[in-house]
């Protein structure tokens, strides 16, 4: 079976120094808000060239951490993608406010000829999700969200490492949350989570949040004690995880190479398919996250490759819109017909670093068969 992803060939490439960091990391006794801790998030702010970052407990929790600090009123509106994920709604949500859904273009992401269309007095902020690897069009979210008075939050849970010009994803707006859960560009080996700020203002506000209000970098009386001065978040990376992780950040350039080789590999196989590759657009770096290709028969390519022992996976197969938990919140659904249409042909690949070119001939030559008979 050729997987859709899998962590064991990493695990056994890195499992000496992996475990040595741990075992080194617990006999330190600390498990939680340590030195890992204030290492890893030194070391992700440098590598991402950010002011200020703090480590959480998942890429969930830096969406609404981020969210709670705009101190969200009833009503208020936060502006994102149809097609993202769960917890980019949930967040949201659960920060108090209302998601307005906007339509995507044919790269998968928030179209940007549509965000101004669901502005209204409410909005507040907005969400692009830098979706599959590759980013926004954020030149033009910068002008309508300075214009509109928008605070813009990246979803940069799929996009670590990839770039919009000259400047790295989670960088441009005022917040960049990043996910570490196992699946990602620089996964832990269970959950995590970041929040990348330039202002200062916001980072103190995070810092409290994430460990139930607790003040830890505003010099007074109740600094480091246990005293809330805000209702906040059990929301911890622990020392395990930022061991693992800061042995892995040193490896990511490497993987985000790797990754590209093998999209590059994919497209030069499959050009000739009958199917839409995706494509890098221009002034970006995608990072190929996930390996998304799209066929009006979708669903019956993902079952034929399958009984050939290729898994694959939909992401995502339902629009935001088209989920029972939110159908009644959201309400211009008749504008999301694009979201519609690619849910129902996505497939997405298998790519991961450890994947090898034979193992992607193996996928290519299958597909090519199976799109001839169908």
């Amino acid at each position: 079976m050729i997987r859709f992803w899998s962590y064991d060939k990493e695990y056994k490439k890195y499992k000496n120094s992996i475990l040595k960091n741990v075992h080194k990391t617990l006999k330190r006794g600390n498990i939680f808000f340590g030195d890992q801790l204030e290492i890893f998030e030194k070391n992700f702010k440098k590598k991402y060239k950010s002011k200020y970052g703090i480590a959480v407990g998942s890429g969930t929790d830096a969406l609404l951490i981020s969210l709670k600090t705009l101190n969200l009123k009833k009503g208020d509106e936060v502006i994102t993608a149809a097609n993202t994920a769960i917890p980019t709604i949930s967040a949201i949500i659960n920060a108090g406010g209302i998601p307005k859904l906007v339509d995507i273009g044919e790269d998968y992401l928030i179209d940007v000829q549509k965000i101004e269309r669901a502005i209204t007095r409410r909005s507040k902020a907005i969400i692009p999700v830098h979706l599959y690897g590759q980013m926004c069009e954020m030149n033009k979210i910068q002008k309508i969200a300075k214009k509109n008075n928008l605070v813009i939050i990246e979803d940069c849970a799929q996009s670590q490492g990839a770039k919009y010009g000259r400047k790295f994803s989670g960088t441009i707006g005022k917040f960049g949350c990043f996910s570490f859960y196992p699946t990602k560009i620089l996964g832990a080996y269970g959950d995590g989570g970041f929040i990348l700020t330039n202002d200062k203002n916001s980072y103190k506000k995070i810092k409290r949040l994430r460990f139930y209000g607790i003040e830890t970098v505003e010099r007074n009386k109740f600094k480091n004690k246990y005293y809330a001065n805000v209702n906040g978040y059990n929301s911890r990376l622990d020392e395990v995880q930022a061991s693992i992780l800061n042995f892995k950040l040193k490896k990511t350039d490497g993987f985000i190479n790797k990754r590209r080789s093998l999209a590059k590999y994919y497209c030069k196989n499959l050009n000739s398919a009958n199917i839409t590759l995706p494509k890098e657009n221009f002034n970006c770096k995608h990072v190929y996250h996930l390996f998304t290709i799209h066929h009006p028969k979708g669903d019956l390519l993902t079952k034929k490759l399958y009984k050939h022992k290729i898994q694959t996976r939909k992401i995502y197969p339902y629009p935001i819109h088209k989920m029972k938990a939110y159908s009644k919140i959201i309400k211009n659904k008749s504008s999301l017909k694009n979201s519609e249409k690619k849910s129902k042909g996505i497939i997405c690949l298998p790519l991961y670093p450890e994947l090898a070119k034979r193992e992607i001939l193996k996928v290519c030559n299958v597909l090519k068969k199976i799109i001839k008979t169908i």
